[in-house]
């Protein structure tokens, strides 16, 4: 058998062809080796939203701190001196100054220990009124639709933003800066607080314009910078639509509203003992568990505004209620209201029995709207810096800030299995499943709460929430 012979000018060929594969590959790999790293810039004086960027385009892991400058605002140091080699997830610790203008803030006005509205209704009904201003009835408990409106106008024109009343009660005030935060409250569960009229094509629930809803869901898409929300205390009859009581429920916390616990049956805490008070709370707090789960607030509207003293008999009773084995915490109770109530983060805060204003007229007496707003308020109102996460306020009250430090907070909510839960149809198949237990979840929260300079306080925490037996 003769061998074959390569001629010479094919093996130059072949070995060019392999050299500059070689070189070729060395190439991508020194091409990918250094897409491994990058190096670290100057940070200093950069924006917190130009840091962020840097250090999520190049992986890295971000601590941020923050200090307050009257002369400085932006980066104002860096762990990683600039100019060093970073890789993915390497750790960055960035301190923040963020710049504070004294001056202005007090020509503004802010402070943020200032007292704040919690505004009391009852009933809306669309009808002329009948006793002084927009009052329905003698005492002022009821006021006319208009009436409302004109409420609302007022509100907003005079520079009050709504917050909710559970973040009021947390210390979690969140309005822009300059501007007030305002709380509204209905008690009772009127039908006139949400009036339904019926069902649209699609079973979705259609409110009367001139309920207290309706009226506020016009209010929302007319100043969307109004922050519309209200929270309802309702008893055992809920909205007394019974039909529609639960579309209700469902459409109130689905859209930005609250809804808390007035009793069962409206009752006088001086007039039932210990054993009716865990009763009356407990028997509300799980109608609303099976209606809408865990989204109700842990908040009582006390009727009548009793008791009158939180050292009554019933009390204790009232925050820790016991009903069918299961117990119930209250974090406060509302009481019948004459005046504003004081800052979250004042040292006289009582967190546990807050007050409110009745939303009524009365020629400037007796704590009306007029007297509330036009007198009270008029020198003492909590003014935003437009900052959640800091608290301003004058000098001269700087011994009035509730200074907490670190605290610890945990709760647990249960969301019992509906019976669509239970037996569901899925893909044309009946896939029951009775044996469906609660889904539990737990919720953790670490936080710092405290003062900085003469004039800032500041807050920061940290949350965990697990969840078991998800449905």
């Amino acid at each position: 058998m003769r061998k074959r012979k390569i001629k010479k000018s094919v093996f130059v060929y072949l070995c060019i062809v392999l050299i500059f594969y070689i070189v070729l590959m060395l190439f991508f790999i020194n091409k990918n080796d250094k897409k491994n790293y990058n190096v670290m810039i100057s940070l200093i004086g950069k924006s917190e939203e130009e840091i962020v960027s840097f250090a999520r385009s190049n992986k890295l892991r971000l601590n941020i701190k923050y200090e307050y400058s009257e002369s400085f605002n932006g980066g104002s140091y860096q762990s990683i001196e600039e100019g060093t080699e970073i890789n993915e997830n390497d750790a960055l610790s960035v301190t923040i100054s963020r710049y504070i203008d004294k001056e202005k803030l007090k020509s503004d006005g802010i402070n943020e220990l200032g007292r704040i509205p919690i505004m009391m209704y009852h009933g809306i009904i669309n009808t002329d009124n009948k006793y002084v201003g927009g009052n329905v009835d003698v005492d002022g408990y009821n006021r006319t639709a208009n009436a409302f409106r004109e409420d609302l106008e007022f509100y907003y024109q005079n520079g009050y933003r709504m917050i909710r009343l559970e973040d009021y009660v947390n210390g979690k005030i969140d309005v822009e800066y300059g501007k007030s935060p305002i709380v509204l409250t209905f008690d009772d569960g009127n039908a006139n607080n949400i009036k339904v009229t019926g069902l649209d094509d699609n079973g979705n629930i259609i409110i009367d314009p001139d309920s207290a809803v309706g009226i506020l869901e016009e209010f929302k898409k007319k100043y969307p910078d109004f922050n519309v929300t209200a929270t309802f205390f309702v008893t055992g009859s809920l909205f007394n639509q019974g039909e529609y009581n639960e579309k209700i429920l469902k459409f109130l916390v689905d859209n930005g509203y609250d809804v808390g616990n007035h009793t069962k049956d409206h009752n006088n805490m001086d007039k039932i003992d210990e054993e009716k008070t865990e009763y009356v709370i407990g028997y509300v707090y799980k109608k609303l568990e099976s209606i809408i789960g865990n989204k109700y607030v842990n908040i009582v509207a006390l009727p009548y505004g009793i008791p009158y003293s939180s050292s009554h008999k019933n009390f204790n009773h009232i925050l820790n209620a016991n009903y069918e084995g299961k117990n119930y915490e209250t974090i406060t109770t509302l009481r019948v209201g004459w005046e504003p109530d004081v800052s979250p983060f004042r040292t006289n805060f009582n967190k546990n029995f807050i007050k409110r204003c009745r939303a009524y007229d009365n020629n400037g007496k007796e704590f009306d709207i007029d007297m509330v707003f036009n007198n009270i308020l008029k020198n003492s109102r909590y003014i935003s810096d437009g900052d959640s996460n800091t608290i301003v306020a004058p000098s001269s009250l700087k011994d009035y800030i509730n200074d907490n430090n670190l605290y610890l907070t945990y709760a647990r909510r249960n969301q019992f299995p509906t019976m669509s839960d239970r037996y569901s149809t899925q893909l044309g198949e009946n896939l029951p499943n009775p044996n469906l237990k609660p889904e539990t979840a737990d919720h953790v929260e670490l936080g710092y709460k405290g003062s900085l300079f003469n004039m800032l306080y500041i807050e920061s925490a940290l949350y965990y929430s697990s969840v078991s037996d998800k449905m």
